[in-house]
This record gives structure tokens, C-alpha cells and sequence, in this order.
């Protein structure tokens, strides 16, 4: 049971109904430390087992990180209930509209906006570093013809990190970026040259996945263009001079890349700083990034959303579809979010965004679908009873195919504005002046207790076998098939005969 004390102070009583005893728990920012609740101590209980570690202290038990605060960060400011977005205090809204994507990620790395000659300085660096090596394009175009490009980006990008050694803690010592939280110059010099170095190379690896894809020789990176007039001078230059990309089409993928940068302590930041805790080298933690990033459930979601509406077809067709989704026989992606229980503010900003590319592009043939299942979203009390509003990927995926792009580049392109986001939050860790502590989650163990080893010859099966207790049998090529009905002699001499 929790008091809150009269008079006002900052701190929770908590009474242990189990033997009486009372804590008081400090209150800090809204929050208590989760190794408070560890002091919180009892004798085991009737009923509770060896594994339950009782006398070792209370656990906090958070599936899926549902109210666990893991870090203290000054980057991002989300308050899903309002459908509040801020980087480093401004709204998303303004960045959007007045900034820029390398302003923005200055912003959201160092802090402050820049100056002019403080964004000249930084945007020269970071375009001084969009070329790759030679090697690096060979290993690209090892991939099948049709691997999935978000799959070739993240080999990429850990790839990227054997061709510096001189950034490997593992060979230049476990305080190679730890250092810099005390003021170290070689440190935090260390740190920023490989910033500049991923999100420079961010999109030449994502055009090469591309282009692998298309079948297309890999572009040069440009100079002169901005960084996203670079990256769409890499996708889509054939053989023509002083490629220039249409304004409209460049500023709405650089505002997009706004929009996409940074979303808070989601699954792949946290993915990120978990990986970022064993002081890994950052391009094996933004590989990481991307790994999780993959997923249908996080930026594979926008790909998912325009199959669901190609699915649908037409307007017509969206009640059929809305009354499966209500009988849970099928999935809705595109609407709700894990944290906004409001508008997703950056769906607000991308709506504007999508009209101003149909008047370049022409209207998008989903549109219609997808504005007629908003329409019955905003409407339906199914929808608004579990706060099931358009999110983000509902209106990028929509833009991106205006644009050309096809469906399995949606996450790409998720990608490449978001390494900013994961580097600023691995920058933070790295500067934290307590030092870095890895990240080792608590389980609540529900397996058998202990047991005693039992041979083979005398084991048996249990009662009751469920599919889940056993492999299931795989389905193998119609090579297998022949070598299971040859006889041959194994390497230890052993004649196996066919399995008939």
C-alpha cells in the first residue's frame, strides 16, 4: 500500500502488508528509483518459491517497458496524451516548417540550433563525408538481386565500422568514448568524426541498397546539392549532367527526414542504448538501430500500412475491412500509437506535406481509401475508445509512393534520418559524467525449479506434449529429398542407408 504524506513532501510511504514495515521512497521529477523499491524486503511467504528471490528485495515487474524510465535525457519531449512533439524544446511543427534536417540534427546532437557559420562549418563536414570505400560498394553488391535493402543497410553500416579501427573500443581500449565525458578533446573528437562519418554515409549505403535492387551501377555522391538533394541525386542519376531534383520533392523528403529523426526512448533507441551500454563501437549500436528499426511493428510499419490500403482497394471497401478488424480477424496498421493517445502530432505536419506533393506527383490512387478510413476512424466508436488515431506511418507511406519509391525502401528511408536521432541519445550516454553501466534487465523466472540430471536411456516423455515442446518438423529442397534416399558412408565411416 502507497501514502502520500500530508504537507506536501516529495516522497511516497510505502507499508510492507507482509511484515509490517514501512519505507520512504523518494519522489524526484515524478519518478522513483527502481532500486528503492529493491530496499522493500521480506522473509519468504508461504507459497513463494526459492526462485522468487523474496529476502533479496522487491522487483518492479514492466512488461515491455510499459512505465519504466530508463534514463534521464535532455534530446526529445513527447506528451502522448496532449500529442505534444518537441526536439530539445521546440515544437516539431515549427521545426518543420522554418529548419531544415542538418540543422535539425545539430540540434538534436549538440543542443542548440547553430549559428550560420556554425551550421556552415557542420553541413561542409558531414557532406566531406558521404563517400565510401570501394570495398564497402563490393560487399553491396555481394547481396542476392533481391535482398531486402533495409537487410543490406544494416550489414552496411556494421561493416562501416571495420574500415576505422582507430573508433574500435575493443582495440583502442574500453574508455576510447567514456573519456570524453570528462573533457577529453581526443575523446570528443573521437566521438563527432564518427557522427559526421554515419550520417554522412547514411544515404550513399541507402542508394547503393537501392540502386543494388534496380539493378543500376552506384552513384558518386554529388557536391553541391543539400543532403537530401545529394541522397536523391545517388537514387535516381542515370547519365545526365548537373542533376537537379525537384524542389518540392527534395524539401518534402528533407522534412520528412525532420519528422523521422528522433521519436524519444522508442524500441530501437532503447535497442541503441542497450547495445551502446557494452561500449561497443557506434557503428555496430546504429546496426542495432536498424535491426530493430526492421521490424513490421516499428519502421517497417509505413510499408505494412500501403499493403494494408492496396489490400483494401477502394473506399467502398473500408467498412468490410473495419467490421474484421473488429472482430480482431485482422490487423489495423497505421492508427494508434504506443504512446500518443491523441493526434500524432508529425501525422498533422505530414498531411500538409502530402497535399503539397500531389500537385507535383498526381493524387494518390490510395488516397481516397485512406482518407475514407480516417473518416471512419474519427467516427467510429471502436476507433475512439482505444484512441486509435492516424499516426505517422499512415501519410509517410503515402507521400513515399507518390514519390516512386517502392514498398520495401519505407524503412530505408525510416533509416537514414533516425541514425541522427540513435547517435545523439548514444552521444548523451557516452558524456554521462556517473559513467556508463550496462544494461542488465531483471526477469521474473516461472521455470522449473531445480532438478536432478536424468541419462538418457531412463528419460520419458512427457504426459502431455504441446507443439510448442518440440521442434516442428522443416521442409527441406528436393536436393534433401535425394540425399535421404541415397546410401553413402558418412565422414566417420558410417554407411547410412535410405529413409524409406
Amino acid at each position: 500500500m502507497a501514502i502520500v504524506k500530508a504537507g506536501g513532501k516529495p516522497s511516497l510511504t510505502v507499508i510492507d502488508n507482509r511484515n509490517g514495515k514501512q519505507y520512504e521512497l523518494p519522489i524526484k521529477h515524478n519518478s522513483v528509483l527502481a532500486t528503492d523499491i529493491k530496499k522493500i524486503k521480506a522473509e519468504p511467504q508461504p507459497g513463494d518459491r526459492a526462485e522468487d528471490e523474496t529476502s533479496q528485495g522487491l522487483r518492479v515487474y514492466d512488461p515491455a517497458y510499459m512505465n519504466t524510465a530508463v534514463i534521464e535525457s535532455r534530446i526529445t519531449y513527447i506528451n502522448g496524451q496532449d500529442g505534444i512533439l518537441r526536439y530539445r524544446g521546440y515544437p516539431i511543427e515549427q521545426l518543420v516548417k522554418k529548419s531544415n534536417f542538418l540543422e535539425t540534427a545539430y540540434l538534436l546532437i549538440y543542443g542548440e540550433l547553430p549559428t550560420q557559420s556554425q551550421y556552415d562549418s557542420w553541413q561542409n563536414e558531414v557532406l566531406h563525408h558521404t563517400f565510401v570505400h570501394t570495398d564497402v560498394e563490393d560487399m553491396l553488391k555481394s547481396f542476392r538481386y533481391d535482398s531486402h535493402p533495409m537487410g543490406m543497410l544494416t550489414s552496411a553500416l556494421a561493416t562501416l565500422g571495420t574500415f576505422a579501427p582507430e573508433a574500435n573500443p575493443s582495440l583502442q581500449g574500453q574508455k576510447l568514448y567514456t573519456n570524453a565525458a570528462t573533457g577529453d578533446v581526443e575523446a570528443l573528437r573521437t566521438i563527432d568524426k564518427q557522427i559526421l562519418r554515419i550520417i554522412g554515409k547514411a544515404p550513399t549505403l541507402a542508394a547503393a541498397s537501392y540502386r543494388m535492387r534496380q539493378g543500376r551501377p552506384f552513384n558518386r555522391p554529388a557536391h553541391g546539392l543539400s543532403y537530401t538533394g545529394n541522397f536523391l541525386y545517388l537514387l535516381d542519376n542515370l547519365s545526365g549532367h548537373e542533376y537537379t531534383p525537384h524542389p518540392v520533392l527534395e524539401r518534402a523528403l528533407d522534412a520528412l527526414f525532420i519528422i523521422h529523426a528522433d521519436h524519444e526512448v522508442n524500441c530501437s533507441t532503447a535497442t541503441v542504448l542497450q547495445v551502446g551500454s557494452s561500449l561497443v563501437d557506434p557503428y555496430s549500436v546504429v546496426a542495432s538501430g536498424c535491426s530493430a528499426l526492421y521490424g513490421p511493428s516499428h519502421g517497417g510499419a509505413s510499408e505494412s500500412a500501403i499493403r494494408m490500403l492496396i489490400e483494401i482497394g477502394s473506399p467502398e471497401n473500408v467498412p468490410a475491412f473495419m467490421e474484421k478488424v473488429e472482430k480482431r480477424e485482422r490487423v489495423l496498421v497505421g492508427f494508434g500509437h504506443r504512446v500518443y493517445k491523441n493526434v500524432d502530432p508529425r501525422s498533422t505536419a505530414i498531411r500538409e506535406l502530402a497535399e503539397e506533393v500531389f500537385k507535383i506527383t498526381g493524387r494518390n490512387q490510395l488516397l481516397d481509401t485512406a482518407l475514407t478510413l480516417a473518416k471512419y476512424a474519427r467516427e467510429s466508436e471502436f476507433m475512439r475508445s482505444r484512441n486509435l488515431y492516424p499516426n505517422v506511418d499512415f501519410y509517410s507511406g503515402l507521400i513515399y509512393q507518390a514519390m516512386g519509391f517502392p514498398l520495401d525502401f519505407y524503412p530505408v528511408l525510416f533509416a537514414v534520418p533516425r541514425c541522427v536521432g540513435w547517435l545523439a541519445h548514444w552521444r548523451q550516454q557516452m558524456l554521462n559524467p556517473s559513467g556508463v553501466k550496462i544494461w542488465r534487465p531483471r526477469q521474473i523466472y516461472l521455470g522449473e525449479g531445480e532438478r536432478e540430471y536424468v541419462d538418457a536411456a531412463s528419460r520419458k516423455e512427457k504426459d502431455k506434449v504441446g507443439v510448442f515442446d518440440a521442434p516442428v518438423q522443416v521442409s527441406h529442397g528436393g536436393d534433401s529429398k535425394r540425399n535421404r534416399l541415397a546410401t553413402y558412408k558418412d565422414e566417420m565411416g558410417h554407411t547410412l542407408r535410405p529413409k524409406l
